[in-house]
């Protein structure tokens, strides 16, 4: 089975390229490597180096499935240049699914985020709720979801509203909550929180990409799932890395309202179960640091990478 899989040299490809392999599939990496390629050579990889906004130019021949992880990630990226955010996460995604469907491939798997409901009220925030996206990031996913379902009658659509993934990489990002937090700990022995009570569903990075396999094998899985299992908040985030790696916690004030709950209730009904937690993720980064295999370094903060080596040029 032959696997093409965009932005395959980011935070979550770079986890979930090596099982594919493992796991005996033919895998096509395609990614613009703003950030580096991680990945290991092996006799059934190809890696291109390649603009996914360049569709005319994707081979698809022979491809069975696409794992569409391709997308400026998270929100202040996806603000520093609107115009490119939309061009590449929601343009390339409608073009990349058009092709495939006139091409004949029968499973397209999404990566969208958790984050498209925008701030809700309610405790449990399922799929059917409105989605109110605050970011051009957001807007973006939102509006590739309506694409693609709109191609469900002529190939198998899965589409994962993820929420904030925890954990180590090869293509390490350490500007997200759980990583982000960790390594204050670790470098500073202080963490400092913005506010605190902001909820954040979480999600293990090998959760995620164990997510990726166990859909391409069950076609009959189709439609939207959210995908995160702790929703907890910043201070709750900051008091376990506490009390597994020491320090002390320092609250300032916020100006940012966003407050992400979800339920994943309809994923765990399709038999899907993860295995790690937001525990897991602190002892892994705290060890690799320790047995200096991670070093807090600027091109795992994907907004400081961007504006000096994207923008910059």
């Amino acid at each position: 089975m032959k696997i093409l899989v965009t932005g395959a040299c980011g935070y979550k490809g770079s986890v979930l390229v090596p099982k594919l392999l493992a796991k005996g599939f033919s895998v096509v990496a395609i990614d613009i490597q703003w950030f580096g390629n991680e990945l290991s050579a092996h006799s059934n990889l190809t890696t291109l180096k390649h603009d996914v906004r360049d569709t005319s130019n994707i081979d698809l021949s022979g491809v069975d499935a696409i794992i569409h992880l391709a997308s400026v990630a998270n929100d202040p990226c996806g603000d520093l240049d609107p115009k490119l955010t939309w061009e590449i996460s929601a343009l390339a995604t409608m073009q990349l699914a058009d092709k495939a469907a006139k091409q004949g491939v029968k499973h397209f798997i999404y990566a969208s985020s958790g984050s498209v409901y925008g701030v809700k009220e309610e405790e449990q925030v399922t799929e059917d709720l409105a989605l109110e996206p605050i970011s051009e990031y957001n807007k973006t996913k939102m509006v590739s979801e309506r694409v693609l379902l709109s191609y469900a009658d002529k190939m198998v659509v899965q589409i994962i509203r993820p929420a904030t993934v925890c954990g180590l990489s090869p293509r390490m990002r350490l500007d997200v909550a759980v990583n982000m937090l960790t390594m204050q700990a670790i470098n500073n022995g202080v963490i400092t929180v913005f506010g605190g009570d902001q909820a954040r569903p979480n999600i293990h990075i090998d959760d995620i990409t164990d997510l990726y396999l166990f859909l391409l094998s069950r076609p009959d899985v189709r439609g939207v799932f959210n995908a995160g299992f702790e929703n907890i908040t910043i201070s709750e985030i900051a008091h376990r890395i506490v009390d597994k790696v020491g320090g002390d916690i320092v609250v300032t004030p916020s100006n940012d309202p966003r407050s992400y709950r979800i339920n994943s209730d309809k994923l765990l009904a399709t038999g899907f179960r993860p295995k790690y937690k937001v525990a897991d993720a602190v002892d892994q980064i705290v060890d690799a640091y320790n047995l200096g295999k991670l070093k807090d370094e600027d091109r795992w903060y994907n907004l400081k990478w961007m504006q000096r080596h994207v923008f910059n040029d």
